[in-house]
């Protein structure tokens, strides 16, 4: 099994945390999506990483689909399990993944609008909305837990974790740890774990002009 990934992306690290919980073993390659020389649209054809290339069948991406896809192929039992075992639990669960991707989508708008000659002031005041909003969710649905739901990591800490992840390395300007310091104990806790120290997130240079 291959995991095309660009470093610094939490899309990518919450399928890289994923694999490593379950301990499934996989290939990693690493490539510049932005990059001309990418052969992401070979496997996506949306050109997005990650793209989970199993041993037999069909590409796999978009990482809230990849890691339903890895659930429902390694299962618990006899696999970690990241789904809660409740209904409602898994639901909440998948709410928590819908507000990090959405932080993460604005991060990404933002490093975008950063590359433009005049980076226009209102889309970046839009899109901090979007950050500010999901902190302060995130805030107030870890508490002063350990875990967001049950007393065990799940999927809802790994999109968690992995959006906090990418703030530090893209957006340290952010005072995200000061203003919510139970979210940077929550996030040091989380980082303490193997998964996430293998997968730390780190910058990649871009050559191509993306914008």
């Amino acid at each position: 099994m291959k995991l095309i990934s660009a470093t610094p992306s939490p899309y990518a690290r919450k399928v890289r945390i994923t694999l490593a919980e379950k301990g499934i073993p996989f290939e990693l390659q690493t490539e510049v999506p932005w990059d001309s020389t990418t052969k992401t649209p070979q496997h996506n054809p949306l050109e997005k990483l990650p793209v989970l290339i199993p041993d037999e069948g069909k590409p796999v991406y978009e990482s809230h689909f990849i890691l339903e896809w890895l659930e429902a192929k390694y299962p618990a039992p006899q696999y970690y399990g990241i789904h809660p075992r409740t209904q409602d639990d898994l639901l909440f669960a998948k709410q928590v993944e819908v507000v990090s991707d959405g932080m993460c989508d604005a991060c990404v708008m933002l490093f975008f609008e950063k590359q433009r000659e005049n980076p226009s002031q209102e889309w970046n005041a839009r899109q901090m909305r979007k950050v500010e909003g999901g902190l302060k969710a995130l805030s107030d649905w870890v508490g002063e837990k350990d875990f967001l739901i049950e007393d065990r990591l799940t999927l809802a800490d790994i999109a968690a974790g992995s959006v906090l992840g990418y703030m530090t390395v893209r957006f340290e300007a952010i005072p995200w740890r000061d203003q919510y310091p139970n979210l940077a104990r929550y996030c040091d806790r989380l980082g303490e774990r193997e998964s996430f120290k293998s997968t730390k997130p780190y910058p990649q240079t871009i050559t191509d002009r993306i914008v």
